[in-house]
């Protein structure tokens, strides 16, 4: 009976571990003249974050045109700014997310007539995707193996975080739902009397006046 919970829980590491590495896949986007395109990223608080941007050049062996160049900034949950780089045809960012969120990475082109539309090679890591293991190897001089195991007990650590940041956001959500009935419950109470109060009036003057026209 263990054993297939244990390839069970073999399977869901797995999908966690395909997931996480899944965030490293660079993305191709194109941005018109006069536009912004953004682009979010969920990190956790104390995780490293790299991204790299470049313009693709329309014509290969042709230096870029003047109209080829973007702004490009990089906010956090917050509205902090994190990265800011004007009229730039490449660029780069690193930096340790210290507040948990929503990062934005925004692009904008500056408006050109007639309108021209650029294209952008995007590459956003975080977490674990974004430890350069191959300088790792090569700086430590270690084993292939190890680099492996290395990677592994980083993704491991960066899983149980992920675990307990959900069990605190459903500690969270208890503790709403909780409140959320206890209001229910004395909204409904009160309901209740308030139409027992209304009836109980209603009665005591039908009474009152089939009284005064004695038909009772």
């Amino acid at each position: 009976m263990n054993i297939p919970i244990q390839r069970k829980g073999f399977s869901l590491l797995l999908i966690s571990v395909f997931s996480l590495w899944s965030r490293a896949d660079s993305i191709r986007f194109d941005l018109e003249s006069g536009h912004t395109k953004c682009i979010s990223e969920d990190i956790k608080s104390n995780s490293m974050t790299v991204g790299k941007y470049q313009i693709v050049n329309p014509n290969d062996g042709h230096p870029l045109p003047d109209s080829h160049k973007i702004t490009v900034r990089v906010t956090s949950a917050y509205g902090n700014s994190q990265h800011y780089s004007d009229d730039v045809t490449e660029g780069h960012f690193a930096f340790q997310a210290v507040e948990a969120g929503d990062y934005m990475a925004c692009f904008f082109a500056a408006d050109h007539k007639p309108s021209t539309t650029i294209t952008v090679d995007f590459d956003w890591k975080s977490g674990v995707a974004a430890k350069d293991w191959t300088s790792v190897a090569k700086k430590g001089s270690v084993e292939l193996m190890e680099i492996e195991l290395k990677k592994m007990l980083d993704t491991v650590q960066t899983i149980h975080d992920e675990m307990y940041y959900l069990r605190e956001r459903e500690e969270e959500m208890q503790l709403l739902n909780k409140a959320t009935n206890n209001k229910m419950f004395w909204f409904s109470f009160l309901s209740i009397l308030v139409c027992l109060s209304v009836t109980g009036i209603q009665l005591w003057h039908l009474k009152s006046f089939f009284e005064k026209k004695k038909l009772i």
